[in-house]
């Protein structure tokens, strides 16, 4: 009894003292920033990789000068010579909270992009633009090439079932034959 109770009491210390360690965020890694006058509002536009590719995951950070609080706001991303684009409210990053960002997001498609800022603040409505961000082909092969790569173990199971269940198939009607 004493045994399974101190087992206990050390299973219990252990996940105590790792939990913080498990629940702990890897830091935001900014290695490039630009600069973006949004009408009275500063801001610095940081990304965790550069160059930025096509179809690769990056975190991006929104900081204006006298910081967040009090602030709203939106972003547009946009690809060069395309209307489509994508607006999103202006969030906290989640894993550096005092900034606004955007966590593991990429953009699809390689060329010029702009993003597009709007915010609202003590200053009033401010508007402006990064534009010319330079977004370079996606790393690694085409995806057709990737996938039809990782297809062949599949399609080699679905043939190896295949062949197993035809051999048990004509095993089991020899059996009944004889």
């Amino acid at each position: 009894m004493i045994r399974r109770f101190s087992s206990l009491l050390a299973a219990l210390g252990v996940l105590l003292v790792s939990a913080p360690v498990a629940l702990a965020y890897e830091p935001v890694n900014v290695v490039h920033t630009e600069r973006v006058q949004v009408g009275p509002y500063g801001l610095t536009v940081g990304f965790s990789t550069w160059p930025v590719r096509a179809m690769q995951s990056l975190d991006f950070t929104f900081i204006p000068d006298d910081g967040i609080q009090g602030k709203s706001g939106t972003l547009r991303q946009t690809p060069e010579g395309s209307e489509r684009g994508r607006t999103t409210p202006l969030a906290r990053h989640p894993r550096k909270r005092e900034v606004w960002g955007l966590d593991i997001r990429s953009l699809d498609l390689p060329g010029n992009w702009t993003l597009k800022f709007a915010i609202d603040g003590p200053a009033g409505r401010g508007e402006g633009a990064l534009t010319g961000l330079k977004v370079l082909d996606q790393p690694g092969p085409p995806l057709a090439l990737s996938w039809s790569v990782s297809a062949l173990p599949l399609l080699g199971l679905i043939g190896f079932l295949g062949v197993a269940w035809r051999r048990t198939k004509l095993t089991h009607t020899e059996r009944t034959a004889v």
